[in-house]
C-alpha cells in the first residue's frame, strides 16, 4: 500500500511555490489565504521539515521545498498531458507574450498566413514593454529577449540592427547618402540608459555629429518611423520594423552603416509543450518566417 502525503496539501503547495505568494495561489485555487497557511503547514507537518522560509517581505522555498516543488511540477505537468491523451482534448488557444513593436511591425502582418493555415488554433497576443517571467501563469509562449532557462525551448528570430530610412518624398534624382544625412533633420530616439540613438551611431561610426544638425526626440522608435514616413527627416530603424514600410515604398534605406544593438529576439515555450500539436504547429510556422 502506497504511503501518499495529503493530495490537496501538495496541490496548493505546488500553486503557491510556482506564485511564490500565498494569496495568489488563493485566488488561483478560489480558497482564502489562511486556507493556504493551513495546507501547506499541514504539509510540513506530514514531513516534519519546513518548505518556505521568509525573507522580509519575500517567501522562499528551503532546500526541502525546493526538492518537492521541482518533482511535482514534473508530476503535474505529467498528469496534464495524461490527461489530454485519455480525453482527446488539445489546447487550442494560446497565449503568446511580445513586445508590442515586434507584434505590430513584423508579427501581426504576417499572422493572417498562420490562420489561414491552421484556422482551429487561436492565438491570443499579450502585449509586454519588459521581458516577463516565463512561466505558464504568464503565458504558453513567449518572443522576448530572454533565452537559456533551464526546461525552456529557445528559438533564436532575429539579431536587431539598426538602419537610417527616409522617405522617398526627400531624395533628389542624385542624392548621396551623406550629403542626404547633414541635409535633414534627424528623428531621434531617446533610449533611456543607452542615451540618444543617433549619438550611439555616429560614435559607432567616428563621427562627429554637427552641431548645427538639426534633431527631434521623440520617446518610441514607432513614433519616429511614422515621422520618417511622413517626410520630416531621417530615423534609425530597428530593420525588422520597416521591412514592410520599404517594400510598399514608403521609405527608403539609406546606403550608410547601420549598427547591431546588441539585442536578440528568441521565441520560447516549455520544452515539454513542443509535442502539443498547436504549439509545435506554431514553432513550424516561425521558422518559416525570415
Amino acid at each position: 500500500m502506497r504511503k501518499l502525503p495529503p493530495l490537496r496539501a501538495l496541490q496548493v503547495f505546488e500553486a503557491a511555490a510556482r506564485q511564490s505568494h500565498f494569496s495568489r495561489a488563493a485566488t488561483e485555487l478560489c480558497i482564502t489565504q489562511s486556507a493556504v497557511s493551513h495546507q501547506v503547514k499541514q504539509l510540513e507537518e506530514h514531513y516534519g521539515e519546513r518548505l518556505f522560509k521568509r525573507e522580509g517581505r519575500q517567501l522562499r522555498l528551503t532546500a526541502k521545498g525546493e526538492l518537492l516543488y521541482r518533482e511535482l511540477e514534473r508530476i503535474f505537468n505529467e498528469l496534464s498531458d495524461l490527461s489530454m491523451q485519455i480525453s482527446g482534448d488539445s489546447n487550442d488557444q494560446l497565449r503568446l507574450a511580445v513586445y508590442s513593436s515586434f507584434a505590430i511591425k513584423w508579427l501581426i502582418p504576417r499572422l493572417s498566413d498562420f490562420r489561414r493555415q491552421h484556422p482551429q488554433i487561436k492565438i491570443r497576443l499579450e502585449m509586454i514593454a519588459e521581458d516577463p517571467e516565463l512561466s505558464d501563469s504568464v503565458a504558453d509562449m513567449f518572443i522576448t529577449g530572454q533565452s537559456g532557462q533551464p526546461g525552456y525551448y529557445h528559438q533564436s528570430l532575429h539579431k536587431e540592427r539598426l538602419i537610417p530610412v527616409i522617405s522617398p518624398s526627400l531624395l533628389t534624382a542624385e542624392s548621396q547618402p551623406l550629403k542626404e544625412l547633414m541635409a535633414h533633420p534627424l528623428l531621434t530616439v531617446d533610449e533611456g540608459p543607452l542615451g540618444l540613438d543617433w549619438d550611439r551611431w555616429f560614435e559607432a561610426n567616428n563621427m562627429l555629429l554637427p552641431q548645427s544638425q538639426q534633431q527631434h526626440i521623440f520617446s518610441h522608435v514607432l513614433m519616429a518611423i511614422e515621422a520618417a514616413i511622413a517626410g520630416q527627416g531621417i530615423a534609425l530603424a530597428s530593420d525588422f520594423m520597416v521591412q514592410a514600410d520599404i517594400e510598399r515604398g514608403l521609405l527608403v534605406e539609406l546606403d550608410l552603416p547601420d549598427i547591431l544593438t546588441g539585442f536578440e529576439f528568441y521565441f520560447s515555450c516549455k520544452q515539454r509543450r513542443l509535442k502539443e500539436p498547436a504549439i509545435a504547429a506554431f514553432v513550424d510556422w516561425l521558422s518559416q518566417q525570415n
